[in-house]
């Protein structure tokens, strides 16, 4: 296996430059920061090609660009003027390199030059490995990245399938009829918490970024004092209620509260919807989910200014199909949850099958730079000098 040295005996690392908006240009050169490529630039600070590495925000993160760039300064980057070695394997080598483990920064976490540069990395075998490494690494993952494109194609494909089932659920039939949302409410929808005052002790407050996990680790949820609560007790959570995001660009996520919930509050983001008797929550749940609430809600919000927000009228005047009897609501609940299910177990799947191609692509990467396999034999494709 091969020996390790520190980083910065294998190159040095440079700060990225600030680019404010109005001082951009639109051009050839890609805008590189921590998060990747955000726009062009008609000027670069850095030679092509190039690694640029997050410092800031997505730190530790790892961006190749073979046409140079200008690297802001979320980011460091590190091109043919900062190192000896062969810059395709110094990028493979990163990757065997946990760059999120040395965060030095208290405030925001951070990559900071430093720690970065005390990391241990494969030491550099001469030029003509790192190539004929870099040659082998750049065939094989770009195979195992076509399996990973495959999976999220499936994914891309399954949600689309999903999105048209679901429309003919809550679309027009025989023995349906079109409801207002109003219409299946007890009482109508109200606005969360405006300005929360947070307490060690106090009644739960459940957010937009809470939606989705009300089944488990409810401790973690931050509290409000018992005053406030009282004083928004329009929005205090009985089991069952719908809890509605109407504020920003996730307007329509949905949950249904849980037992354990009762009592709690919600903050301003969020709605509160009392159903009536009879109407199944998971059943309304799944429409607010779905592309027919999110196309009138973006009606809803088309004029507005800055954030999106939903007023609480506009919700009531939503509209949705559904059977005019009990028993045909039942079974239409029964049918949605079936497709969920099914939608669930399908992705889930494919989701473990594209953590074990990420898995394997890391293993290899990991594998060629330490000298753990032979890149002349392993791919058993007679890679040349």
């Amino acid at each position: 296996m091969t020996p390790t040295v520190p980083l910065k005996r294998v190159t040095r690392m440079a700060y990225g430059d600030s680019l404010a908006a109005d001082m951009r240009t639109e051009g050839e050169f890609p805008i590189v920061g921590s998060g990747g490529i955000s726009g062009s630039h008609n000027a670069p600070n850095f030679r092509a090609p190039g690694i640029v590495i997050g410092r800031k925000g997505s730190y530790g993160s790892l961006h190749w660009v073979p046409t140079g760039g200008f690297a802001i300064d979320t980011a460091y980057y590190i091109d043919e003027r900062l190192t000896s070695a062969d810059l395709r394997w110094l990028y493979y080598a990163l990757h065997a390199v946990d760059l999120r483990s040395p965060s030095q920064d208290v405030g925001v976490p951070g990559l900071s030059r430093e720690a970065a540069y005390d990391a241990s990395v494969p030491t550099p075998p001469p030029l003509k490995e790192q190539r004929r490494i870099a040659d082998f690494l750049d065939a094989e993952t770009s195979r195992i990245d076509r399996l990973a494109e495959l999976g999220e194609r499936q994914v891309y494909l399954l949600r689309e399938r999903s999105e048209a089932i679901v429309a003919q659920f809550f679309g027009p039939g025989d023995g349906r009829r079109e409801y207002r949302f109003r219409h299946l409410m007890e009482s109508n929808p109200c606005y969360g918490v405006l300005v929360p005052k947070f307490a060690d002790v106090g009644v739960p407050l459940i957010r937009v970024s809470d939606l989705g996990k009300l089944d488990h680790d409810l401790v973690r949820l931050p509290r409000i004092e018992e005053g406030q609560a009282q004083e928004y007790r329009r929005t205090c959570i009985s089991p069952g209620d719908l809890l509605i995001t109407v504020v920003g660009a996730t307007i329509g996520r949905c949950d249904v509260a849980p037992a354990e919930t009762a009592g709690f509050n919600v903050s301003r983001a969020l709605a509160r919807v009392k159903l009536a008797a009879g109407i199944s929550p998971q059943l309304i749940a799944s429409w607010v989910r779905s592309r027919g609430f999110q196309i009138q809600a973006e009606l809803a919000t088309s004029g507005a200014a800055a954030q999106p927000a939903l007023n609480m009228s506009d919700i009531t005047h939503f509209t949705v199909w559904l059977p005019e009897t009990h028993s045909g609501r039942r079974d239409l609940a029964y049918r949605v949850s079936t497709h969920e299910e099914e939608n669930r177990r399908l992705l889930t799947a494919i989701g473990r099958k594209q953590s074990l191609v990420a898995e394997r692509r890391q293993a290899l990467i990991t594998a060629a730079v330490t000298g753990q396999i032979d890149v002349s034999t392993a791919s058993g494709r007679g890679i040349e000098d």
